[in-house]
């Protein structure tokens, strides 16, 4: 039986199966066996000497990358041919764009990458078309043929969109068998299914603790897991020229969406505003001692790594050794005349920064 064959058959079990504390043990059972054969599809297989097969490298350029994840056909070529001058293979049936196809766009005086990824397969997290090569992406921006189906899709690799990593710590121990612990009701699994879990992972000896309200069984096995991958996302709805505005109003209701028109180029800049919010960047300008500030080549850093010091290190490594202080203006700074700081200070979005050396 392949691998293919034993998820559908998990599946299947899983879907007849109804769920009550005396079946929740087996359900956890499955989930658990479930997630590793996923593991074990996307790995492929390990025999040595031929290398990890085909992939959509792409050498990184930019301040971030934003990957056109979608059905074929949806549009994603236009947008990306429009919006950063870069030719992608357009035409109104699928899979025209069978690799990946690189450009970069200047949002707000920042590069950003974008990539302009092959039309998904529905099917792909099981080893059908070209999926696995398909989502390998870090930022996600997906233009919407169907929301439930591509998030399905990611799902089966490990990309989960729009999430934050679970509140669970696993640590695992040489003895002393299994403790669990949360510091919340757990309204969506109980100790059975958690148990199941561990003993199909062989964690015989391990501490959980559990933070997160409504924390499914899930949740642990991603974190047992380790490798999942959290990722914003866009949801681009495409095609809005063709639907009346009773329909427009309509898509605006779904979260974390930008209805646009690739063709005729309706609403792109709400998306591209959109797109800056999620990528949580922070620009920064220069302005060398005795001179004004220079607005057109800003210091371009991640919410949660913005202080001076990372300021410093985006430059050169060598200005935070010789910095003797750094006067900072701006939304971070508590005077409008400037405020003397140090490598710890957090930086925000459009402050003005003077290195000044020892």
């Amino acid at each position: 039986m392949t691998t293919v064959q034993k998820i559908q058959e998990i599946e299947d079990e899983m879907a007849r199966t109804q769920k009550n504390k005396a079946t929740s043990y087996h359900l956890g059972l499955l989930k658990a066996k479930l997630a590793k054969l996923r593991r074990e599809l996307i790995a492929g297989p390990s025999a040595g000497g031929g290398g990890g097969g085909v992939g959509f490298d792409v050498a990184r350029t930019g301040i971030a990358s934003v990957g056109f994840v979608g059905f074929p056909s949806v549009g994603k070529s236009t947008l990306m041919s429009k919006l950063t001058g870069t030719h992608s293979e357009v035409a109104a049936y699928e899979f025209t764009t069978l690799t990946t196809v690189p450009g970069t766009v200047k949002v707000h005086g920042a590069p950003i990458q974008i990539l302009d990824l092959p039309g998904i397969v529905e099917g792909a997290n099981d080893g059908r078309g070209r999926g696995r090569q398909v989502i390998a992406v870090l930022d996600v921006l997906k233009p919407l043929g169907d929301k439930a189906l591509i998030e399905g899709e990611l799902e089966g690799f490990g990309i989960r969109l729009n999430k934050k990593a679970p509140a669970i710590v696993v640590r695992k121990k040489e003895r002393g068998g299994v403790n669990i612990t949360h510091t919340v009701p757990l309204t969506k699994m109980d100790q059975d299914e958690i148990r199941a879990v561990l003993g199909e992972y062989k964690m015989n000896n391990c501490d959980i603790a559990i933070r997160q309200v409504d924390a499914t069984i899930d949740d642990l096995v991603d974190v047992i897991e380790g490798n999942r991958v959290y990722i914003p996302a866009i949801y681009v709805l495409n095609k809005i020229d063709a639907i009346s505005i009773e329909e427009l109003d309509l898509l605006y209701k779904i979260p974390n969406s930008v209805p646009i028109s690739s063709k005729e180029w309706l609403n792109v800049d709400e998306l591209v505003d959109v797109m800056w919010d999620k990528l949580d960047l922070v620009r920064v300008y220069t302005k060398p001692r005795g001179n004004a500030p220079d607005y057109t080549a800003p210091v371009v850093l991640r919410k949660g790594r913005s202080s001076v010091e990372d300021f410093c290190h985006s430059i050169h490594k060598e200005i935070a050794k010789n910095m003797k202080y750094a006067v900072v203006w701006g939304s971070s700074a508590k005077h409008s005349r400037g405020q003397k700081v140090g490598l710890e200070h957090i930086l925000e979005d459009e402050d003005v920064v003077t290195i000044v050396k020892k």
